[in-house]
Formats: C-alpha cells, sequence, structure tokens
C-alpha cells in the first residue's frame, strides 16, 4: 500500500454533505486508496461489476433504496460506470439520505462524467488518481533504492500491480494493456474499429513527446482526420494519454495550433510498441525522460492544485523548448535532459516573456516532479 498524495484531502471532505468521486484508469489505485480510508469504518461496498448490484442499482426507487443502505452511514460503490442512469441513483442517496457519505470510483471519464456532472451538480467532491507518483514511490521506498530504480521505472512505469511484480513487469503490462487499453476504452466508448485503435495508439506510441500532426496520423492509418481527433479525445477520457498544447501569446512566428501527445504511463507506451530494451540501447531515451517528467509534473500539478498550465514553446525557425508552465503570472520554460547538458534558451522567449529558463536532467528532478 503506497500512502497517496491526495488521501488526506479527500479525508477533509468526509461527512461535508456532498458524494465523493474518485477517477482514474483501471488498476491505478482507486479501489485500494478508498478501502483503506474506510477501514475504520463499517461501511457498505457495492461492487459494480457484479451484475446482482447493477440490477440493484439502475433506477431504484427511494424506499428500494432504505432498504439496502439499512444503517450504514458510509456506502462505497466501486466501477460506478458499469450501471446505466447511477447518477440518478447518486443523487437521491446524496439528497435524502443525509447522514449518508458516499464514496464512488469509476474507470472512466468518458463515461462516468457523463453520467455523472449533472444529476450530481453541486452534491459531489471529485478527484482524479494516476498511477504511483515518484513522490509517492521515493516515500514508500526511500531515497537510495528508488535512485536504483529510476531506469526501471522509465522502462516499466508506476501502475501498482507493475511495482508490485518485481521480475514480471512485462507480463503484467501486457495484461494491464490487453484488458483495460484495449476492452474498456472499446466497452465504454462507440469505436467500431479495434484495430485502427491499435494503429493510432501505435502511431501516438512512436511520436511520443514530439508535435503531432492530425493529418499526418490520417494518412499513415487510412481515417479522416475528424475520427483520429475523437479517438485521441477518447483516450484521454480513459487516462491513456493527454495532450499538450503551444505555448503562444505576442510573437508573430511562434506555432500557435500544434500539440504534443504523452503517455500517462511509460510502461504503457512500451508495451504498445513491444520494446522493453534497456535505456543504453535506445534510440528514444531523451523521449522517456521527457514522457515521464512531463506526466510527474501534471500528477503534482492536479494533486495539489497548484491551477499552473503547462504547454510547449516552437516557432517557425524551429526554436523551441520542451515544456512551459505558467504559474501566477510568472512563466518557465524547462528543457529535459538525461544526461547534465547545458541548454540555451532562446532569448527572445526570455525577453518576450520575461521568463526563467531551467534544464532538467537526471541530477535535479526531484525538484522538478515533487513540488
Amino acid at each position: 500500500m503506497f500512502d497517496r498524495t491526495i488521501q488526506n484531502a479527500i479525508k477533509d471532505k468526509i461527512n461535508g454533505g456532498k458524494a465523493i468521486i474518485l477517477i482514474g484508469a483501471r488498476q491505478v489505485g482507486k479501489t485500494t486508496l478508498l478501502n483503506e480510508i474506510l477501514k475504520d469504518n463499517d461501511y457498505l461496498f457495492l461492487d459494480a461489476d457484479d451484475p446482482v448490484t447493477r440490477n440493484l442499482l439502475q433506477s431504484p426507487t427511494t424506499e428500494q433504496i432504505r432498504t439496502f443502505i439499512g444503517g450504514y452511514k458510509y456506502i462505497f460503490l466501486d466501477e460506478a460506470q458499469r450501471i446505466p442512469g447511477i447518477g440518478l441513483t447518486l443523487k437521491i442517496i446524496t439528497d435524502q439520505f443525509k447522514n449518508v457519505q458516499l464514496f464512488v470510483s469509476g474507470s472512466s471519464s468518458f463515461d462516468l462524467g457523463n453520467e455523472l456532472n449533472e444529476p450530481l451538480t453541486g452534491r459531489k467532491w471529485e478527484y482524479e488518481l494516476f498511477p504511483i507518483s515518484w513522490e509517492e514511490y521515493e516515500n514508500k521506498i526511500g531515497f537510495i533504492k528508488s535512485e536504483q530504480q529510476i531506469e526501471n521505472r522509465l522502462l516499466y512505469g508506476f501502475y501498482p500491480e507493475v511495482i508490485n511484480n518485481q521480475g514480471n513487469e512485462r507480463e503484467t503490462l501486457k495484461n494491464l494493456v490487453n484488458s483495460y487499453l484495449y476492452r474498456d476504452i472499446l466497452a465504454f466508448s462507440d469505436i467500431r474499429k479495434p484495430e485502427v485503435l491499435e494503429k493510432l495508439l501505435q502511431a501516438l506510441a512512436l511520436q511520443m513527446g514530439s508535435e503531432v500532426n492530425y493529418n499526418e496520423i490520417s494518412q499513415l492509418i487510412g481515417i479522416n482526420k475528424i475520427t483520429v481527433q475523437k479517438y485521441i479525445d477518447i483516450l484521454e477520457k480513459g487516462y491513456i494519454v493527454f495532450r499538450l498544447n503551444s505555448f503562444s501569446r505576442n510573437i508573430r512566428n511562434e506555432i500557435k495550433q500544434n500539440r504534443k501527445i504523452y503517455f500517462y504511463d511509460n510502461g504503457i507506451r512500451n508495451m504498445i510498441i513491444g520494446n522493453f530494451n534497456q535505456l543504453d540501447l535506445r534510440v528514444d531515451k531523451g523521449a522517456l525522460w521527457e514522457n515521464f517528467l512531463v506526466s510527474e509534473r501534471r500528477k503534482q500539478n492536479l494533486y495539489k492544485d497548484t491551477f499552473a498550465k503547462m504547454y510547449f514553446w516552437r516557432t517557425k525557425q524551429q526554436q523551441e523548448i520542451d515544456f512551459v508552465e505558467e504559474k501566477n503570472g510568472q512563466i518557465t520554460g524547462f528543457e529535459f535532459k538525461w544526461n547534465n547538458k547545458k541548454a540555451k534558451f532562446p532569448q527572445n522567449f526570455i525577453e518576450t516573456y520575461m521568463a526563467e529558463g531551467h534544464v532538467i536532467d537526471r541530477n535535479n528532478f526531484r525538484e522538478f516532479v515533487k513540488i
């Protein structure tokens, strides 16, 4: 069990009169976290993977709800996205049973978000959970052991089951990809061509950390640009990938429309392309390092409510900065280097935006991923 960064934030909201919703990809530890938070309480656990539970919670009356709640003050509904119309049922519980604290987990925001947003408007606290963060990992195993494991984490990622099955990382990741990536996303979206999804994921994995052109991808895999965009939206809502848009304010020759796509987890990305070669043998070592840093920074910004906005920057003359963050009016550029190399920041960026520039490398990355 890893202590999770958002654990105390969730505890602070208990008995506050609203449902507590925890969403994220499958197998990132949502059930484990909520069970840990509730361990000292007598609570009703409802597993929506169970057909009996699904039938029970699909459009019940208030009296039926009263019957199965009984005397419980805490209710935990797991995998809520599997129950059609669940939002209305949860609204009834929140509105009619004021002494009941409701906990809900869900694996796919593309379905759960649509089901819950309208019925539970003003009635919920919502949190996102991601694979284990570097900070959580280091807090658990210590500085020295985490330092020794950095290359393995760049290769195999941070899913709890992967970390807890050392020596079987590839098999564990294979099961994760096959059972979650394809099955769940296909089940909860209207993607009709699984083979196209697979090709798209491979294309994105090979372009990780590079600018992605939807037109080029559509030609590469033989579908139109609108379908590419739609599929990428679904992958984002399923917590597989996320986008960084280009930063542009003042300079005429800045690239304004492009985006980079990153994976939430290096291990998932490497499984998709079937490459677990050691770092010294890889041509994508820089991309793995960049993906690790950007995904870790994203976890921190979301967990800690920093309100930072994340971008990359490039001009038509190919001047570029790997990562740009805007926070409290301050703009900062970051260059990522695996080895301790110097980087020169474009002067027009620094001067135009009164920006700071920092190089993040193997020696100082902790201050970047543990804000």
